[in-house]
């Protein structure tokens, strides 16, 4: 079973030091990916149901987050082994030619260990502060990923979509094995859906074990219908839960609370025939606490 973590590009502990040291102690520990996330700004007004059903901000992590490709750069000139993902990126807030190039230097600098993951975006002040309607979020996120995977075929790259198009023209680096996997995060149908004819492989929150094993069998169902071979395909439950270094109650969420905890929920969820588990919030804890859980689940859930 394959884990990834997000490594703290936000929150009270992101800096440049401690992405480092987690980075580096991820790999050491024998973990499979580093992942990061984009987020554009935190608006001002609020945009969140509360408890009381009145709007609230955003949660306060999303005050300073680092940029993800740029982070991701960082990291891989201190780890030699372990993918680096995005989790996620939204393609439409950027020029697709500029995206597949920033995504493929990252590939060549870091020896062929990059993964693409996409998602459509949901914050209509980043659509807005990045000239895109959100109208745009079905047809235009099929054609943006498009295009970056043009720009990461044979030159000349030549590209006529609907929102999209490139003249004929060497654009380049390359990726290293000429291409790069793209991870689409999707939790409808509509989504899935979208994932299974475009995607290398899918990421869906983990909320509850039934819920997840039935988006997992319908992306695999779906890309079969289409043709594609779902053996090629990953699939990988994503959890937004902290890691916590004590067990929580009995009626804790699915995919959270101590190590021990955590190991029980990931041998369910490769019971259901998933490739891993990606734990994207990190943990509040203290950086040194931080990593020995990680410590723990590893060794509770050997690599394979």
């Amino acid at each position: 079973m394959k884990l990834g973590i997000m490594v703290p590009v936000s929150g009270v502990h992101a800096s440049p030091s401690t992405i480092k040291t987690v980075a580096q102690a991820a790999e050491r520990l024998g973990y499979d990916s580093l992942w990061t996330y984009e987020r554009l700004l935190r608006p001002m007004a609020p945009l969140l149901p509360g408890p009381d059903g009145d709007l609230d901000r955003i949660p306060e992590i999303y005050h300073t987050v680092f940029e993800p490709l740029e982070t991701l750069t960082y990291i891989a000139a201190f780890t030699d082994r372990i993918a680096l993902g995005t989790n996620i990126v939204n393609p439409l807030f950027h020029a697709p030619v500029v995206l597949a190039r920033r995504y493929a230097t990252l590939d060549q600098l870091s020896g062929g260990r990059a993964i693409a993951g996409f998602g459509q975006g949901w914050m209509p002040q980043e659509f807005a502060t990045a000239g895109v309607p959100m109208k745009r979020r079905g047809a235009g996120f099929d054609d943006v990923i498009a295009a970056i995977r043009a720009c990461w075929g044979p030159d000349p790259v030549e590209y006529a979509g609907r929102f999209y198009s490139i003249e004929a023209s060497e654009i380049n680096p390359k990726p290293v094995r000429g291409g790069i996997p793209v991870v689409i995060g999707a939790n409808t149908d509509g989504g899935i859906d979208r994932a299974a004819a475009i995607a290398d492989g899918i990421t869906p929150l983990a909320w509850d074990l039934d819920t997840v094993t039935a988006q997992a069998e319908r992306f695999r169902a779906t890309a079969e219908r289409l043709g594609r071979n779902p053996a090629t395909l990953t699939v990988t439950a994503q959890t937004n839960h902290a890691m916590q270094p004590k067990p929580i109650g009995d009626d804790r969420p699915f995919l959270a609370g101590s190590p021990r905890q955590l190991a029980d929920d990931i041998e369910r969820v490769r019971d259901r025939g998933f490739d891993g588990v990606l734990f994207a919030m990190p943990p509040t804890e203290e950086i040194p606490v931080q990593i020995e859980m990680l410590d723990e689940l590893r060794s509770l859930v050997p690599a394979e």
